[in-house]
């Protein structure tokens, strides 16, 4: 699980950063580091909203294989269920006048 921890930085700018007892200071921080955080954390967000989408797309597509496969099974199983009734039907209509032949001959 992934915990993030949102400071609003472009409000207050440089002192809200000074300020946030979240963040520790090990450098000094000037406008331009500032300026490169939030360009980082902007591509930050680009980039895993992308590849959530793209997370997304992945599961949608495996669920319709996952359908689609079922459904074919689901026919085939129909099909040949109807298969074997219309092939055992033409077999005992065969073997009815078969037998319906010989009857006769007697």
């Amino acid at each position: 699980a992934v915990v993030s921890t949102r400071v609003a930085i472009t409000a207050g700018g440089l002192e809200a950063v000074e300020s946030n007892d979240g963040i520790y200071l090990y450098d000094e921080v000037d406008s331009e580091v500032l300026k490169c955080y939030q360009e980082f954390t902007l591509a930050n967000i680009i980039h895993h909203a992308i590849k959530e989408q793209e997370a997304s797309e992945q599961s949608a597509r495996m669920n319709a294989m996952e359908n689609a496969t079922r459904n074919a099974g689901e026919m085939i199983d129909k099909l040949t269920l109807q298969y074997n009734r219309t092939r055992q039907a033409v077999i005992t209509r065969e073997l009815i006048e078969i037998i319906s032949g010989a009857n006769a001959l007697d």
